[in-house]
């Protein structure tokens, strides 16, 4: 990761603009909501491989940011939702989508539709993934 950040930093001018936008590995909330509001059924369980590319994401940018490539200018968090109208098509999803990424429990799976069952009618299931936003400059 510090090669490509080094490339980026060769081909951006001067005060040029890195922006790092990635998700976070943090236990993402599995959330039921509906026209009555919305409450939490469980949390995804983080896989180590995550987690390490999380890490060496964050050692390279402070890597970067040592060697005076670039200069912190805004970090930011926000959550970005994923939804679904059934568990069974989130669980679906995720088997399919995010295998080896990210885990949900057979007791999160079991709360999850429990949740949706009890809810509004119109309920949905939806993922709350933490995101990070970074702006970099160019030195």
């Amino acid at each position: 990761m510090v090669h490509a950040l080094d490339e980026i930093h060769r081909t951006l001018k001067p005060n040029g603009t890195l922006i790092d936008l990635r998700p976070v590995e943090d236990h993402w909330a599995v959330e039921i909501v509906s026209s009555a509001g919305w409450q939490v059924a469980g949390r995804l369980t983080d896989v180590p491989i995550a987690v390490a590319d999380d890490e060496a994401a964050f050692n390279a940018m402070r890597e970067a940011e040592s060697r005076r490539w670039y200069i912190k200018e805004k970090e930011e968090e926000f959550a970005f939702f994923y939804y679904w109208d059934t568990p069974s098509e989130m669980k679906e999803f995720m088997d399919e989508e995010w295998e080896g990424l990210e885990k949900m429990d057979a007791n999160v799976f079991s709360a999850v539709k429990s949740a949706w069952t009890m809810a509004n009618a119109d309920a949905r299931v939806r993922v709350r993934v933490k995101m990070l936003i970074t702006k970099w400059i160019s030195c």
